[in-house]
């Protein structure tokens, strides 16, 4: 799986808007700045979560983003939804739409078994768990094994 920076700046700026709380709202300008995401990017991200209903927009003086539901109540994976589409597709194509035949049979179930567990990760943490530092104990638990923090 593949984060793309698309998706990885819209959470980034959901997590911003996440620790400002409902207080007032941020500007466009204030988010790009405290987590280094170029502003134009940010204006799409941010129009494309308006238009998913993950984020509200107020204009004028004291105008910018926030949030359009509690932070505990948006996952990660809505956030990438709203920007990119499917968490896993294969060529472009979500797993149940392939079909595959002879020893390749059996990737179909895999690419299933992968989607399930992206799911059940990113689904699982809300902008709240990341905000706050506290992820779930199933999500910290695979960060432990040896494996989890080198590349192959």
């Amino acid at each position: 799986m593949r984060i793309s920076a698309r998706a990885d700046y819209a959470v980034r700026a959901a997590l911003q808007l996440a620790a400002s709380g409902d207080d007032e709202p941020l500007k466009a300008e204030a988010i790009a700045d405290a987590q280094d995401i170029p502003h134009k990017f940010l204006e799409s991200i941010l129009n494309d979560m308006r238009r998913g209903g993950l984020v509200l927009s107020q204009r004028g003086g004291n105008g910018g983003y926030r949030l359009a539901r509690p932070a505990d109540s948006i996952s990660i994976a809505d956030v990438i939804r709203v920007v990119d589409g499917p968490l896993v597709s294969v060529r472009g194509v979500r797993p149940p739409e392939l079909s595959y035949s002879g020893p390749a049979e059996s990737l179909l179930p895999l690419w299933i078994a992968l989607r399930s567990n992206v799911r059940e990760i990113l689904d699982g943490v809300s902008l709240a768990d990341v905000a706050s530092a506290r992820l779930p104990a199933g999500v910290s638990a695979l960060t432990e094994t040896p494996d989890a923090w080198v590349n192959p």
